[in-house]
């Protein structure tokens, strides 16, 4: 009997140790985050969440109109046959570049090579008549006609001579301009028709993109503005360029003028018929810009959270601004803001409005933090 009342006042006494501890861990819990003056976020620390800051800051930002373009050569042509013939060489390698001029495939051109030594051999008889005809001219044998109609002959067999050698250069395919050979399946012995095409050619060494533009930025738009490109193929890398043409018509269904951007194309990298992401910069201002990460948006809104004094130190003032561009990892702010201001930088979904907060990092200070302490969530923010 004695036993069971002693193992029962042991278990009392265990029972109320742990009520004593659970209420001193509450009231040690509430004391760190809640504290009075002299806890962390009073006057002498700084109480509450512990926040990253920001400085507002005047950054420029530009007005940037995007439209979309296709590229293509400076100058671009399908080779293809004027007749229909039999290839009887083939004179180049896919993707090899050739100069102005240069052959490409040869037809067959047995009826035309002969057609040249029958009027070689028409001219040599034209001439042997002249000179038989002038030197008895010269002695009075024959009449002054006769040579004119002998001279008349060897004029005739001379241009019957030149058009059989025109005809057998078409039967040599030549390339027109300058530039990179695309893909063929061209082979000797192949019959070709006419239009068929035989290989790409095209000078890439300046791309241009055509793109259409509303014609509300008309006033914008001038021969020689810089302008930059993107393409999915290379990711954020961009091209810079220039608008070389600005069409002189604007379509009366789409209300955009088409302009004519040139690009310059060291070692090929831009592509006939690649898709071109263009920006036409408007002109460059100044505003006050907070990182993305210190902007909120609710609905058709969107706040920060300032850093504002409160009794006990650092306290969250909510603060409805209207942003504007995004650009770099940071956000214009158009109205709500000034230049120097101090906003929460990161985790706003943790405060509430007019909580305590204590900027990490300010020590003593209740939360008043310097513009280097501000840099590096400015960054963070970016990087963002």
């Amino acid at each position: 009997m004695i036993k069971r009342h002693f193992f029962l006042v042991a278990a009392a006494v265990v029972l109320g140790l742990m009520i004593v501890a659970a209420v001193l861990r509450v009231a040690f819990a509430e004391d760190e985050g809640g504290g009075g003056p002299g806890g962390p976020g009073g006057p002498g620390g700084g109480r509450g969440q512990a926040v990253s800051e920001a400085v507002v800051a005047l950054r420029p930002f530009s007005d940037q109109i995007d439209v979309l373009g296709v590229a293509r050569g400076r100058r671009s042509v399908n080779i293809t046959s004027a007749t229909s013939e039999l290839v009887t060489a083939v004179l180049f390698q896919d993707g090899q570049r050739v100069g102005a001029g240069a052959p490409l495939v040869r037809l067959q051109a047995g009826e035309e090579e002969a057609s040249i030594i029958q009027a070689r051999a028409n001219l040599a008889q034209a001439q042997r008549e002249y000179e038989r005809f002038s030197t008895l001219a010269e002695r009075g044998v024959a009449p002054r006609v006769s040579v004119e109609d002998a001279l008349t002959a060897v004029e005739t067999a001379r241009a019957t001579l030149t058009a059989a050698q025109a005809r057998q250069g078409d039967r040599v395919i030549r390339a027109p301009f300058a530039g990179v050979l695309g893909l063929s399946t061209v082979t000797a012995g192949t019959l070709i028709s006419p239009g068929a095409v035989i290989t790409t050619l095209d000078d890439v060494s300046v791309i241009r993109v055509d793109f259409p533009v509303p014609e509300r930025y008309l006033s914008v738009l001038r021969e020689g503005l810089p302008i930059t490109a993107t393409a999915d193929a290379y990711g954020d890398d961009s091209f810079a360029g220039r608008i070389a043409l600005i069409d002189t018509r604007i379509n009366e269904t789409t209300r955009a003028v088409t302009a004519r951007a040139e690009f310059p194309n060291p070692g090929g990298r831009i592509r006939p018929g690649m898709l071109m992401r263009v920006g036409i910069q408007e002109g460059q201002r100044q505003s006050p810009a907070v990182p993305e990460s210190a902007v909120q948006y609710e609905g058709e809104g969107a706040f920060v959270y300032r850093i504002a004094p409160g009794e006990n130190g650092s306290t969250a003032q909510r603060v409805e601004v209207q942003p504007g561009a995004v650009e770099g990892g940071f956000v214009e702010i158009v109205s709500g803001l000034s230049a120097n201001d101090r906003v929460v930088g990161s985790g706003l979904n943790r405060i509430q409005p007019n909580a305590p907060i204590r900027v990490a990092g300010a020590g003593g200070e209740g939360g008043r933090g310097t513009a280097t302490r501000s840099a590096a969530p400015a960054a963070q923010g970016s990087a963002r």
